[in-house]
This record gives structure tokens, C-alpha cells and sequence, in this order.
């Protein structure tokens, strides 16, 4: 696992999600609604609850569920009001990390927020200390049986992607925030299923750590800002060897 190792982090989160379903449609149905009232309740002429609808179909989520949270969105069902919040802090070794939040308590986020910080040897810090050191954008990763690079290349620059980087372990597809559903429902209509596809803040520069201890803090700090209801997605600068992610377990 490591902030500049997508491809181990994505394994490593999968997994992790794939045993917790219960939070993982609970993070869905709070974008979904978040995206219903921003955009209306139509997933055809709301690109961005598409691509979600389309995450939740992928993630096995059941259709009430999806309707749910719709609902709630467009006011058609009652429900709390959530608002999104970006949090960015320190770990050990000067790691930097960016966390999302969607909550319905916003004092409550930012004790919960703190305190897993606090208690893993980091703290949270100023808006714009840490973000400078991560670029803002969309992100793919798609396995190499998904499709050629050239094909991929001429798909996804089309839709108005910036950048295709090849690597041993697959695609990394890269766009404008604002270009994000369109490269999505570009992918989708080609029948290409991406393994991650997130608005991402992604490493420019990287924390190397060498000392297996301090790796299995960060790893643990991970693991518990994941574990706060209100936490979507985390991300964060480190670069771990992969043999002492193994070592870790």
C-alpha cells in the first residue's frame, strides 16, 4: 500500500470494502443524494448521478436503496441534510492526507477526524497546508485485459481526458474534474469497466517510508479514518516498498 502505488492501494482497498457492503452503500446513497439535489432526480440529464447510479449497480447495491436516496435528494422522501467537507492533516513521517467528508454534523466530523489523527501520531492542519502537493482530478485505472492502449487512447482523449499512462499493472486515465462524468459514460458505453474511478486528489510529490513501524501507523491511520461513518474517501502522499506492505499482512 502506498500514495503513490494506485494500483496496490486499490487491491488493498477493495478488499477492505468488499467485506464492509453495508458502509460502502451507505457512502454511495450520500453521494447519490448529494447528486440528486444538486442536479435533479433524472439520471439521463444528471450526468454525475448516472455515474453514480452506474457505481451503485457495480457495487451490487439494491435498486431501493438507489431510489432512496434519490428521492431524498429531489425532496420527495424527507431526509437529513448532508454537506461535503475536505479535511487535510499530517501523519507520521510528514505524510500528508486529504479526507472527504459527507455529514449531517459537522462538528461531529471534525472531532472524530482529529481524534483518529491524534491518536495515530499525526494532526490536522490548515486548509491549502497539504493540498498544494496533490493535483485535483479525475482518475481510471483499468486493467490491461479491458482494452488495447491505443484503443483506450482514442476513447478516452476523445471524451476530454488529459492523459493515458501505461504501467505493468494497467491504464491510468486522467481528466479535468469538470470532464469526469463525460470520460465515465464515454468508458461505460465502450464496455470498459475501470477497477477505480474516482475524483481524485493524486500525489504530485511523495513521502518516502522506509521504516516498517511508521509504515504500519500510516496503514492503521488509514484503516481508522475509513472506519468514521462520515468519511468518504481518503487520500494521502506516502510511498511504502511493497515488501513491507507484505510484511504488514
Amino acid at each position: 500500500m502506498a500514495g503513490h502505488n494506485k494500483w496496490s492501494k486499490v487491491k488493498r482497498l477493495k478488499a477492505v470494502t468488499d467485506s464492509r457492503k453495508g458502509k460502502v452503500f451507505s457512502r454511495l446513497s450520500r453521494d447519490i443524494t448529494l447528486a440528486a439535489k444538486a442536479g435533479g432526480g433524472d439520471p439521463e440529464a444528471n450526468a454525475r448521478l448516472r455515474t453514480l447510479v452506474l457505481k451503485a449497480r457495480d457495487a451490487n447495491m439494491p435498486a431501493d436503496n438507489v431510489d432512496r436516496a434519490i428521492k431524498k435528494g429531489t425532496g420527495e422522501l424527507p431526509g437529513v441534510v448532508f454537506e461535503e467537507i475536505t479535511y487535510e492533516g499530517y501523519g507520521p513521517a510528514g505524510v500528508a492526507f486529504i479526507v472527504k467528508v459527507t455529514t449531517d454534523n459537522k462538528q461531529r466530523a471534525a472531532q472524530e477526524v482529529r481524534s483518529v489523527f491524534a491518536r495515530h501520531g499525526g494532526n490536522l492542519a490548515s486548509t491549502g497546508a497539504v493540498s498544494f502537493q496533490f493535483q485535483h482530478a479525475g482518475q481510471f485505472l483499468i486493467a490491461k485485459d479491458q482494452t488495447t492502449e491505443d484503443a483506450l487512447m482514442e476513447i478516452a482523449l476523445e471524451a476530454g481526458a488529459d492523459d493515458v499512462i501505461t504501467s505493468e499493472q494497467g491504464f491510468e486515465v486522467r481528466c479535468a474534474v469538470h470532464e469526469f462524468d463525460k470520460v465515465a459514460q464515454a468508458l461505460e458505453q465502450k464496455g470498459i469497466k475501470p477497477d477505480s474511478a474516482e475524483v481524485a486528489y493524486i500525489p504530485t510529490t511523495t513521502v518516502p517510508v522506509t521504516d516498517p513501524n511508521v509504515a504500519s501507523t500510516i496503514m492503521k491511520l488509514h484503516d481508522m479514518l475509513e472506519e468514521i461513518d462520515d468519511v468518504q474517501i481518503v487520500f494521502s502522499n506516502e510511498e511504502i516498498d511493497d515488501a513491507i506492505t507484505a510484511a504488514q499482512g
